[in-house]
């Protein structure tokens, strides 16, 4: 089991722990009421900075509730928060855009993450053909 060190910017937000025993994701709250107009971005504060183990990495993406509750869309669609996003200031937050007006208040549930190893190292090889059968160039039936 991993262990990843946390730091906690308010008393105001509930500790980290998985989805009701549903799923290996983590839910995260907002740390400040935030409000926005329809059109508006913001940088929401989750509260939280963490040093995850070393060799791995967190993906961070909205709940499914999140559109349908608020109206926000997370502008990164997935952020990726890497090793090195560590220190006592590196405080989480969730890039948005609001679709309508809204209130996010403090302890709402409006991203998730889970921490994931780091890709190995590749190399490329540059070939002339590929060996794999040619499935037409666009997506799963090859038509467009």
């Amino acid at each position: 089991m991993e262990t990843i060190k946390i730091k906690y910017f308010t008393d105001d937000i509930e500790k980290l722990d998985y989805i009701d025993g549903k799923s290996d994701w983590i839910d995260l709250r907002a740390s400040e009421e935030v409000k926005l107009h329809a059109g508006e971005f913001a940088l929401i504060p989750l509260g939280v900075a963490m040093q995850l183990p070393k060799g791995y990495e967190a993906h961070l993406v909205p709940r499914s509730s999140t559109f349908k509750t608020w109206g926000l869309l997370q502008t990164n669609s997935m952020g990726v928060v890497d090793g090195s996003y560590c220190g006592d200031n590196d405080m989480w937050r969730m890039p948005v855009y609001a679709t309508r007006d809204t209130v996010i208040h403090v302890n709402d549930r409006i991203a998730q993450f889970r921490i994931m190893e780091n890709q190995p190292k590749i190399n490329f090889e540059e070939v002339e053909h590929l060996a794999g059968v040619d499935r037409g160039g666009f997506g799963s039936t090859g038509k467009a």
